[in-house]
């Protein structure tokens, strides 16, 4: 009896036991869809580049639209990386902002919640990849630790 009693202890901690935050997959989720989204502002200036930015109603969509990609993929390489993964996802968390106000938004209000949550889904879960990047680091398997956090230096 005890036995049992002391095997479904054991059991249980093992099913709500957590472990440390795993970064590496975060980062590379955010790193690659950044990286990508940056490099075909350039390919594709008429789906996402200079065209698009133009559409939104920026002005002087060419400056934008090629800011807009330098910071991506400069800040997509390092979170794909874990280099200074925190400061490089505030840049990434204002793009992200800055999309919801200018193209999610005005979705609740002229089409409703429901096109709204659908058209959001990828923006609100980047997002929370990158609340998660700045509020953990890059983690365990990062180019922060491997230079900056490592006890034999």
């Amino acid at each position: 009896m005890m036995n049992t009693i002391k095997r479904d202890h054991t059991m249980m901690k093992r099913l709500i036991r957590t472990e440390n935050v795993p970064m590496l997959v975060p980062r590379i989720i955010v790193g690659l869809i950044f990286l990508s989204e940056g490099i075909q502002k350039y390919i594709l200036p008429e789906l996402v580049g200079t065209e698009r930015f133009a559409k939104i109603g920026f002005t002087h969509p060419e400056f934008w639209a090629s800011f807009t990609a330098c910071f991506e993929i400069t800040c997509g390489v390092l979170v794909l990386f874990g280099l200074l993964t925190r400061l490089a996802s505030i840049p990434l968390l204002i793009v992200m902002a800055t999309a919801f106000v200018t193209t999610k938004y005005p979705l609740v209000i002229e089409n409703g919640l429901w096109i709204f949550a659908h058209e959001y889904r990828i923006d609100f879960a980047m997002t929370m990849l990158l609340l998660l990047l700045i509020r953990y680091g890059g983690g365990k398997y990062s180019l922060d630790i491997l230079l900056y956090d490592n006890p034999k230096k």
